[in-house]
């Protein structure tokens, strides 16, 4: 039985963390087959208590088996060393460690989600998107940037740290996101505050765009702190070309903040996409008259503002339903955009994604390098 259909077969294996073929990242160390079809594959693991360990037996078991005349399947690991996690490492990253998404040629869409204040649901609101836009096969990355008051982790039910290959960070994914947060890196846990001051905290967020393997993304989102502090300012600095969406709430006070939030970009030069409203009206449970629990009107308040200041279109792109089950999901992992679809607050979410996934993937706003010549 050629070895070479075998070897064919596990080209279509992806790493579970990487998301790559392992014949590709030299993860293959040898096969062998013999005359009853017995199979014997070796495979070298990156680390060698790869949280991933299990997953990845099964899909070279079942690569394996499905190629003709395979009667059994035996995988054994190995563990990658030194020299070969750096050549991974260079292999994904480079030889040195830079932004992949401030290169020229990057086609990564990066959003901002913003809000001039705590407590309006932004990291909801960004965590139920993200897992939309995945769920639409979109390739998504979340960065939770919110470094003080971080929470996506748990709206997201991550409690794998990420896997550390020569230094580079290859992050958890849930529901098709693949996040990071400075969880993993408080020894005291989820309690521990975080007392960083300005430099370090832009540091803290070039690492997460630096050191961390993405790979290629369609989006990657930027779960931003509320306000107009360092963090919001060192997004625009290391991608210029990064967009902000900014969540508010109906609440006047909600509004008022939301808009200096935005006016932040007449500094950074970074495009507003537009505005949601969340916790807006909901319908009474036992009459079905709209409730303004949280008051009415700060969606489209923050949109004519931004847009008469700014001098350009800030449209409200959407007014999310009030809905305790947002709350409750993230507080259990499960996001609400996935176990409960139909909710009024889901299909809003649902329709926001469908408008930022109608933008493909191109280059505008990029400088490409060329001039006009002339004849």
């Amino acid at each position: 039985m050629p070895v070479d259909a075998i070897r064919a077969a596990l080209a279509r294996v992806e790493d579970p963390e990487i998301r790559r073929p392992i014949t590709d990242l030299g993860m293959v160390k040898s096969v062998d087959v013999d005359e009853t079809g017995s199979a014997r594959v070796e495979v070298f693991l990156t680390i060698s208590h790869c949280p991933m360990r299990s997953t990845l037996q099964e899909r070279v078991e079942q690569a394996v088996a499905a190629v003709p005349g395979v009667r059994s399947v035996e995988v054994v690991f190995d563990v990658m060393s030194d020299e070969q996690r750096t050549a991974l490492r260079e292999q994904l990253q480079g030889p040195q460690k830079e932004i992949p998404f401030a290169k020229p040629g990057s086609l990564t869409k990066v959003l901002g989600v913003a809000s001039g204040k705590g407590g309006v649901g932004k990291s909801s609101v960004t965590v139920n998107l993200a897992v939309q836009l995945a769920a639409r096969g979109l390739r998504v990355g979340l960065v939770d940037a919110d470094i003080y008051g971080h929470s996506t982790p748990r709206m997201l039910g991550v409690t794998a740290p990420p896997t550390v290959v020569d230094k580079m960070f290859i992050p958890p994914v849930a529901y098709g996101v693949t996040t990071m947060s400075i969880l993993p890196f408080k020894p005291g846990g989820a309690s521990q505050a975080v007392a960083y001051r300005g430099p370090i905290l832009h540091r803290m967020l070039n690492q997460f765009l630096t050191d961390v393997y993405w790979g290629d993304l369609d989006w990657l989102l930027i779960d931003l702190p509320p306000g107009t502090g360092d963090i919001p300012m060192s997004l625009a600095q290391l991608l210029p070309r990064s967009e902000l969406l900014i969540v508010t709430t109906p609440q006047v006070a909600a509004a008022e903040v939301a808009v200096r939030a935005g006016m932040l970009s007449e500094y950074t030069n970074q495009r507003i996409v537009g505005v949601v409203e969340n916790m807006s009206a909901f319908p009474c449970p036992h009459c079905g008259e709209p409730m303004d629990l949280f008051g009415v009107g700060g969606g489209e308040t923050v949109s004519a503002q931004l847009s008469g200041a700014l001098g350009t279109d800030v449209p409200l792109l959407a007014k999310i339903p009030f809905d305790v089950r947002l709350r409750e999901g993230g507080d259990a992992g499960r996001p609400l955009v996935l176990d409960a679809p139909d909710a009024p607050a889901s299909q809003a979410i649902a329709a926001l994604a469908d408008t930022l996934a109608a933008k493909p993937r191109g280059l505008s706003g990029l400088n490409l390098g060329i001039s006009p010549v002339g004849r």
